[in-house]
């Protein structure tokens, strides 16, 4: 499927788009949900990562296929190792299977997991035969993925002596890392974050909780995005809080600079985007070690409105859904950008040219599809493989309707 996209008549007034759960937040949530069953939870994410997770979650036994989602494998490859009774075999796509995780397995292996590599070492597919986990402190690389952490930490209330964990190196993405732990700490699980140590303690049970999950801020940069590169579009998404436990929260105050005023509506539970007379700068440089989800966004965005912008701390994306640093500069290009990029940074100069009818290729990755999407107000342009925006909001293309963006799909 592709997306054929053209300006359309942007709307006069201020539009509402509801936008569904964070998915990093649901998917924490469940892997707690299925340790401690007592937990409800209110405004699930409906990506597709969650719903693979969701029915990865029933099976204990027998071959679990999570396809794309980089995150159930890392999740379930823990929940199944500290499960007395399963006996899987977790696997994924073939971009899947290049994916790292040997970091995880070794830390895994440490504590007494019963893991093998089926193919390659390193690598999914992975059989793995669930067990009590008797030891209570690993250590682990910390500047590859928070996610490794992340599965860890998930858990070890489960674990008889709770979980100490020593992370090595310069730690990446820490906003994931303590989301996890206040998502723990929200459950009654006490645990602390100091210097490079994580403790979490050990709980048989917990009281009853009802968690409801705040929409997703990854999501909404897209908007924030289509904001920034209209004349005077306003925008309200819910539902958002000011006390957000994710890190790409900080899309409020990065985007201000592009021109983007955000009001939080504490008693709608909605923030307002709209557009403010400012002057942009020339280039923008960013540290997105934290939220390296908002580089894309943020690259095509500062390319529509003809500034630079450098962007670092990137070292995650090579391993992504693609290599996500080279498919930007690839797809920049084609628009007639220069791109430069190295291991973790990329670099934009300014430039106010901008080829038409340009057909973008998504390379299976969710975010290329949603963030090449608010040129659309610049360019007419397609998107190949439209779909793949399923992975973390499946209504992306009907909500980018409603804000005025033409989409035709084919």
């Amino acid at each position: 499927m592709k997306a054929n996209f053209k300006r359309g008549e942007l709307p006069s007034e201020n539009i509402k788009i509801n936008i569904c759960g964070s998915k990093s937040e649901s998917n924490r949530l469940l892997i707690l949900q299925a340790q401690f069953p007592n937990i409800s939870i209110e405004n699930l994410s409906d990506s597709d990562d969650t719903a693979v997770l969701q029915k990865g979650l029933k099976i204990s036994k027998g071959t679990v296929d999570v396809h794309h989602a980089g995150t159930a494998m890392r999740f379930l490859t823990a929940y199944f190792a500290a499960t007395e009774g399963t006996e899987v075999l977790l696997t994924g796509s073939p971009r899947m299977q290049q994916r790292p995780i040997g970091i995880l397995v070794d830390a895994l292996k440490s504590l007494g997991a019963d893991i093998e590599y089926a193919q390659n070492e390193g690598f999914p597919p992975l059989r793995i035969i669930g067990k009590k986990l008797l030891k209570n402190e690993v250590r682990i690389k910390a500047d590859v993925s928070s996610q490794y952490i992340s599965a860890l930490m998930l858990i070890a209330p489960a674990l008889p002596k709770g979980l100490k964990i020593f992370l090595q190196g310069k730690t990446t993405s820490v906003p994931y890392i303590e989301m996890t732990l206040q998502l723990l700490r929200n459950i009654g699980i006490s645990g602390d974050f100091e210097k490079n140590v994580i403790s979490i303690s050990s709980a048989k049970t917990i009281h009853d909780n009802l968690m409801i999950v705040e929409s997703d801020w990854s999501s909404a940069s897209y908007f924030y995005s289509l904001v920034a590169l209209s004349d005077d579009l306003q925008i309200a998404l819910g539902s958002f809080s000011e006390e957000s436990l994710q890190g790409d929260a900080a899309l409020a105050q990065i985007y201000e600079a592009l021109g983007v005023q955000t009001y939080f509506n504490i008693s709608e539970k909605t923030i307002s985007l709209s557009k403010k007379n400012s002057q942009l700068p020339d280039s923008l440089l960013l540290d997105l070690a934290n939220t390296p989800d908002l580089a894309q966004t943020i690259a095509v965005s500062c390319f529509g409105l003809g500034i630079g912008c450098r962007l670092t701390g990137l070292h995650t994306l090579k391993i992504k859904e693609t290599d996500r640093l080279s498919a930007l500069k690839i797809e920049l290009e084609k628009l007639g950008a220069s791109v430069q990029i190295d291991e973790s940074s990329l670099n934009l100069e300014k430039s106010f040219h901008l080829n038409p009818e340009v057909r973008i290729e998504t390379y299976q990755d969710h975010r290329m599809a949603m963030a090449f999407a608010p040129l659309a107000l610049k360019t007419e342009l397609t998107i190949n493989n439209a779909e793949v925006v399923s992975k973390s909001y499946p209504n992306f293309w009907s909500d980018l309707k409603i804000a005025g963006v033409e989409c035709e799909m084919s």
